[in-house]
């Protein structure tokens, strides 16, 4: 079976299943065929194919992890609140 004669296979068999649903109405399989075919081409849309394989981010790349809470918390705590100028020594 070529991949033409599946994808016709995988519509055939989605129409049918949309046709099914609507409670079988006579006189609507087009609109049933471009409905299906449709929704076959999305899903082969969102799978990456056998050619082209998705590619891989370098090492490293990307954002920046943020610190561990230890660290945050304690770079809080050294930084003086705003509010009041601390008085200088004499």
């Amino acid at each position: 079976m070529t991949m033409a004669d599946d994808r016709q296979e995988r519509i055939r068999n989605r129409a049918h299943q949309i046709w099914q649903e609507e409670g079988q109405p006579a006189g609507h399989h087009e609109r049933h065929w471009h409905q299906a075919a449709a929704d076959v081409d999305r899903e082969d849309a969102g799978k990456p194919s056998a050619d082209k394989k998705p590619a891989k981010k370098a090492s490293g790349a990307g954002k920046a992890k943020a610190a561990p809470k230890e660290e945050k918390t304690a770079s809080k705590a050294s930084k003086p609140k705003a509010g009041k100028p601390k008085k200088a020594a004499k």
